[in-house]
């Protein structure tokens, strides 16, 4: 569940004491200063595996991550601001990015940054564990403040999937959050992989294959889920979803099954649902036909439903 800290209910005298305390508490110590002493806003904070994702509203401001407060507190994360409304700028070593809506930017917690807002705006805003993302991309000091722009690529996929992950985060289960986790900073590290110029095997292909999955996995349950369901979503043709999976081991249609299927096992072995029928484990997964799925379980596991179920209550 989303946890809201907002100025709505504030004092105007209070209201930007009240925002320094929101800001460092949404992401790392920080300090924020306003053109008239005053802010409004609201930041929308939402837990996903790994990251967290937010939604910033606010006034104009300017924020800063300085030596001191770097020194008061070990926190080691990167952090992708995703401009939605308005413009913002981001200082970090030595460079200055400007983000129009749809853009995104890296910065780095363990060394100094600034934010600046010079008028109203919206971002979301991403944050990673440092570790993780610097095990996956190098010399991350020069991708800092260096703008991914949305217009295509992987700012286009970007915007994309973190406007849907905003709709759906409060329903996705553990197993597809951390799922969906993994798609996100694989597009974070395509788009910024093309900053650095670092090769990466077909990275449109894959930053694309990442969202889809993304996408599917949050609609795992919805029976209404189909490639072209999941085209119309995206905005974008069956073909081309098609062409990202080419030399996957299996098709869309094939990979969302076999997530339906893992999923449906899952349930079978959790003796939290022992009391609920195997049939509606599987329709609750987005499956309408229960021949089709007692085949398709089957040839998956080698096993039926029920004979998973039974083993699994065995061995308790």
């Amino acid at each position: 569940m989303a946890r809201l800290l907002t100025t709505d209910e504030v004092d105007a005298r209070d209201r930007l004491a009240y925002w320094n305390d929101a800001v460092s508490d949404a992401y790392v110590s920080l300090t924020c200063d306003t053109p008239t002493a005053d802010v409004v806003g609201n930041i929308s904070v939402d837990s996903l595996a790994t990251l967290e994702l937010s939604q910033v509203t606010a006034t104009a401001q300017r924020v800063r991550r300085t030596p001191a407060l770097i020194a008061q507190a070990a926190e080691d994360y990167f952090l992708v601001s995703i401009q939605t409304r308005g413009v913002g700028h981001i200082v970090q070593d030595g460079r200055v990015a400007e983000l129009q809506p749809g853009d995104f930017a890296l910065y780095d917690s363990t060394r100094p940054y600034e934010l600046h807002f010079a008028g109203d705006f919206q971002e979301y805003v991403l944050m990673l564990p440092g570790p993780t993302l610097r095990s996956q991309l190098s010399a991350t000091h020069e991708l800092t403040a260096r703008g991914v722009h949305g217009a295509s690529g992987a700012g286009h996929l970007m915007i994309q999937m973190i406007r849907t992950l905003a709709a759906d985060i409060a329903v996705l289960e553990p197993a597809a959050a951390a799922a969906v986790a993994q798609s996100v900073e694989h597009i974070v590290v395509a788009g910024l992989s093309s900053l650095a110029g670092q090769a990466a095997p077909e990275p449109s292909a894959a930053a694309r294959r990442a969202e889809v999955k993304a996408a599917a996995t949050a609609r795992l349950r919805d029976p209404g889920l189909t490639v072209a369901a999941l085209a119309a979503q995206l905005h974008t043709s069956v073909s081309t979803l098609h062409r990202a999976f080419a030399g996957e081991p299996a098709s869309i249609a094939e990979w969302i099954w076999a997530r339906r299927l893992d999923a449906v096992r899952a349930d079978l072995c959790d003796p939290a649902l022992r009391h609920r029928t195997i049939g509606d484990l599987a329709f609750s997964w987005g499956f309408s036909d229960a021949s089709h799925f007692s085949r398709a379980f089957r040839a998956r596991f080698g096993a039926t439903a029920r004979q998973v179920r039974a083993e699994t209550a065995a061995q308790r």
